[in-house]
């Protein structure tokens, strides 16, 4: 996500409080926002990806994904 998208998403939430959106501008805002939150989720996925726990003995074990996401 690059630093003009942000400063569009931004501009596009100070413009919905005070006049309000076209239809138009719902719908980037929208796009914008699930492109936005794909490169969080991104970015915690490789932080997780270099996490390790390191146990009583001093090995260090990898954190592992979930098999079935939330439960």
């Amino acid at each position: 996500m690059t630093e003009e998208q942000i400063a569009r998403i931004n501009e596009l939430a100070r413009k919905s409080k005070t006049i309000g959106l076209t239809p138009e501008e719902k719908q980037e805002q929208a796009k914008l926002r699930l492109e936005y939150l794909a490169a969080i989720r991104k970015s915690l996925e490789a932080q997780l990806d270099n996490v390790y726990f390191v146990e009583e003995d001093g090995t260090q074990r990898k954190l592992e994904k979930k098999k079935n996401g939330l439960s």
